[in-house]
């Protein structure tokens, strides 16, 4: 190791001196989960604070804070019998949300707060979408919730201080685009809400951070142009010979940064969320999923980016608040080796785009639907409902051993330096060129995932990094289809959909057993990388303490 004229520690890699960069480590800085009722589980926290520990988790965001079923909003009072009582004038009390927020903030993290879905008293329409029945409309009075908002601020900057606060991020709703399932209204209705609420944060204290407009995914076509989705838009989309050639651009997002800027309203941030797959309708009116190329994530966000550089807020934050390899919560893909890689792969390639990019979700202890039919049943969880580790998860805590300072990047990897420490850390991927036009897709059955091994060939990782200390040893670890990947070992069972205690126990062991081995720096002060990854495969290098 060597030093330049600033004082950075230089190595030598693949024998050249080469310049650094940052590294935003873009995954660990925010990620998802179902809903904030699901948070008062123990289970829920135990594998979230584990999250927080292995994957470096700063920020997570979930559905339904103001959800009748964390009673912080009521317009009546009721005794478990007879008619509720009517009360002169709301109520609004804090109990369970302050149990999930003292524990997100005790484990390490902050709430990304999404200010929503509507208290069934305050609602034009009720149960709208979901199990567990969120109320998904405009209020019905204006005035309400712009105090139910004032309100709940109010007490979190009470209860945990005002620089602490400062430090959240406030979103306006979830998926408004998405009519009538997320939103019962229009758009201006949904940019209105959006006016009352960031003037509402913004008159408690101007350095609040606000933002919107929560949209799901980018499309092709007009459908989302008008004041809700039109669906007859949709017909070229769906039967399109090659969807990728399409103009893929964002939903709302250049008329919600025209509509704040004319009535100079703060954007402290865009968010909008990114799958990289598509529903679009036929002319029979029949769904046709669509999955696209590998690339798409990178593309939309550059895209994005440039859009927002140019637009009236410049400065604003991207956050991508959901992400994910599809929004369905029964995709067996995201039980798989495939989906980790995919993840490792896209997170790498995208790390300087935006300022967050959350995964949807780190639990499969997740209700959307209802609870999952079995212990592998295609949830969006890094871990699944028992708490056993997903390759998914290795993924994440991979990602999280990484440097800030990059080293080297290129197709297969990089290989990166901690600033603080100057420790090294690499993270390599055999991601089958084959599949570089499509993504991993999606499955409705786990043997339906399986054709993906079938991709190749392996691809030998061959790196030198000189400069180094002679004994300093790197731990290495390699997942793969033979080591961590649980759904497999799962399906060699049988898919039971109830595991006995031993099968817990196995599949547990299965999980975190990846395949790993030390390399030792020889007198030459080199390091000679040498290792043949299979397809799929994800390997970790990093300095030993």
């Amino acid at each position: 190791m060597t030093n330049d004229a600033q004082g950075e520690s230089r190595f030598r890699i693949d024998g050249e001196f080469r310049d650094e960069s940052p590294l935003p480590h873009i995954w660990s800085e925010c990620v998802g989960a179902g809903r904030a009722n699901e948070a008062l589980r123990a289970d829920w926290q135990q594998q979230f604070g584990e999250a927080v520990d292995a994957c470096g988790f700063r920020y997570i965001r979930f559905h339904g804070v103001f959800h009748d079923d964390m009673f912080v909003y009521r317009e009546s009072y009721g005794h478990g019998f007879g008619p509720n009582t009517p009360l002169a004038s709301p109520m609004y009390t804090f109990s369970y949300v302050d149990k999930v927020f003292d524990f997100i903030l005790k484990s390490g993290a902050r709430p990304f707060v999404e200010l929503g879905f509507m208290p069934r008293e305050l609602a034009t329409a009720h149960e709208t979408v979901f199990w567990w029945g969120a109320h998904c409309s405009p209020p019905k009075d204006m005035a309400r919730w712009v105090e139910l908002v004032t309100r709940s601020v109010e007490h979190w900057i009470d209860r945990y201080g005002l620089a602490e606060v400062r430090q959240w991020r406030f979103e306006v709703w979830n998926e408004p685009n998405l009519v009538p399932h997320f939103w019962t209204g229009t758009k201006t209705e949904y940019f209105e809400l959006y006016e009352h609420t960031v003037t509402a944060i913004k008159n408690i204290d101007p350095e609040l951070k606000v933002g919107g407009p929560a949209t799901s995914v980018f499309v092709p076509d007009d459908r989302y142009k008008g004041e809700a989705e039109d669906r007859s838009a949709m017909h070229e989309t769906a039967t399109a010979s090659d969807v990728d050639a399409l103009d893929w651009r964002p939903v709302w997002i250049e008329d919600f940064i025209d509509w704040c800027a004319k009535r100079r309203l703060p954007v402290d941030f865009i968010s909008t969320h990114l799958y990289p797959t598509d529903f679009a309708y036929g002319a029979d009116g029949q769904a046709v999923h669509i999955t696209r190329y590998a690339d798409a994530t990178f593309d939309d966000l550059t895209l994005l980016r440039d859009l927002v550089a140019n637009s009236a807020y410049p400065d604003a934050e991207i956050h991508i608040t959901e992400w994910s390899t599809s929004p369905s919560a029964r995709d067996f893909i995201h039980d798989t080796l495939f989906a980790a890689t995919y993840i490792t792969r896209t997170y790498l390639k995208c790390a300087t785009l935006a300022d967050s990019i959350s995964y949807w979700t780190f639990t499969d202890v997740f209700e959307e639907g209802g609870a999952g039919l079995g212990p592998f049943h295609g949830g969006f969880g890094l871990v699944n409902e028992a708490g056993i580790h997903k390759p998914t998860f290795h993924a994440f805590r991979m990602l999280q051993r990484l440097g800030d300072r990059l080293l080297l990047g290129t197709a297969e990897g990089v290989v990166t330096r901690d600033s603080r420490t100057s420790a090294l850390a690499a993270l390599f991927f055999n991601y089958p060129e084959e599949m570089a036009t499509r993504g991993v897709g999606s499955a409705n059955s786990y043997p339906a995932t399986r054709a993906l091994v079938e991709m190749g060939p392996n691809r030998r990782i061959r790196h030198s990094i000189g400069e180094l200390k002679p004994g300093t040893r790197f731990l290495v670890e390699i997942m793969d289809w033979e080591h961590g990947n649980v759904a497999e070992a799962w399906h060699q069972l049988g898919s039971p959909l109830n595991l006995s205690l031993a099968d817990s126990e196995y599949l547990r062991t299965v999980a975190d057993s990846l395949r790993s081995f030390t390399l030792t720096v020889p007198d030459s002060g080199v390091l000679e990388i040498d290792v043949d990854l299979s397809p799929w495969a994800v390997m970790s290098l990093r300095q030993a303490a």
